[in-house]
């Protein structure tokens, strides 16, 4: 069998030896005479891969000892309510920046619980670059500061983590988490759906200061309370087992890589390649800012629109796959993401070179 090379934006790429080792326990998982997928998630031998899984992540990212890490279901989608349900306590505003499309679906969810003011926005320059830290107007008096560090579709990114004093720090890694190094105690904070960086569609990690644990707004139901998942290690109803377990192989694979150091040396390489190549060429363009672009997520456009059928087309039949932008921006997207190898971004750019030469 020939894999390709998958740019998909999510759900995407995993690790082929994650596959492989997958595949092989599939049946019969460490002699137990059945799947991983069979058993229950109370058994001693599902909390073992679950306990070693959060501690593989916990040595991954250094997270201090007072953030619990949850495994759970819904996607980052749901983390836009379940974030304010926790986390507004007795306060009725949060601050959020808006930098894309997913900070704003955050803001239109977040004001179904109450108030949001926008601390900061690039939309009026279509979303090109993110605020720098003196354009954020902060309240002091927030319950909290939601910002998307990386907005998938967009592909626009911050290069830096906002300052906010006092004030908890939210942010959805979704299409960033693990790519690179990150102080954690610097957030209250980080949601991130596993589907790009961590494993398959189905799991959800969050990772929240003990502190801001026990806020829940009275109304909130059990399932989107944090201390309840918190207080039943995840396990309050069955959590999504098989995702919780390929996590874990996907953290020892990263692991074997170097950790997250390694992975965002080879990530910064694979973007500045094919971002290069974007700028030196005549035929493709990128419209983000230099020092917001995306590591992840790389949108380009074709000087004739008019060929982008085409050059999907043969892209596919090239065996570089998902490379068809966003249908809310169009273009093209390449999502490079941990598990897609450097060997892929030059496949893609040789890919262009050509494809350029026959079409300029």
């Amino acid at each position: 069998m020939s894999r390709k090379y998958n740019f998909s934006a999510g759900p995407a790429a995993l690790p082929a030896e994650v596959l492989e080792q997958a595949r092989d326990e599939m049946l019969d998982w460490h002699g137990q005479g059945l799947s991983i997928m069979e058993m229950s998630h109370r058994s001693d031998a599902f909390v073992s891969v679950a306990e070693q899984a959060e501690q593989d992540l916990r040595d991954l990212m250094s997270i201090p000892d007072n953030y619990r890490v949850l495994f759970l279901q819904g996607g980052a989608t749901s983390q836009f309510a379940m974030v304010p349900l926790n986390l507004l306590g007795d306060k009725t505003s949060a601050d959020y920046i808006n930098t894309g499309i997913w900070s704003k679906k955050g803001i239109a969810e977040a004001r179904r619980y109450g108030y949001v003011r926008i601390a900061g926005s690039t939309e009026s320059e279509q979303f090109t670059r993110v605020p720098t830290q003196d354009e954020l107007e902060l309240d002091p008096n927030a319950a909290y500061v939601h910002y998307t560090p990386n907005e998938t579709i967009g592909g626009v990114e911050y290069n830096y983590i906002p300052d906010t004093g006092s004030v908890p720090l939210v942010a959805d890694m979704s299409s960033s988490i693990l790519s690179r190094e990150i102080d954690v105690s610097r957030f209250g904070l980080i949601y991130a759906g596993a589907q790009k960086n961590i494993g398959p569609a189905g799991l959800t990690v969050v990772i929240v200061r003990e502190d801001l644990l026990g806020k829940a707004a009275a109304a909130t139901p059990a399932m989107f309370d944090y201390q309840v998942h918190a207080g039943a290690d995840s396990m309050n109803n069955t959590p999504p087992t098989f995702g919780w377990y390929l996590a874990g192989l996907v953290f020892k694979w990263l692991k074997r890589q170097g950790g997250v150091a390694a992975i965002e040396a080879v990530n910064r390489r694979k973007a500045a390649k094919l971002y290069d190549y974007i700028d030196s060429s005549s035929f493709y363009a990128n419209p983000i800012a230099p020092d917001c672009r995306s590591w992840m997520n790389v949108p380009f456009t074709l000087a004739n629109a008019g060929l982008d059928g085409m050059f999907l087309e043969q892209a596919e039949a090239a065996g570089l796959l998902n490379l068809q932008g966003h249908r809310s921006v169009g273009g093209m997207r390449a999502s490079l993401y941990n598990a897609v190898p450097e060997a892929a971004v030059d496949a893609l750019i040789e890919f262009m070179q050509t494809f350029a030469q026959q079409h300029a």
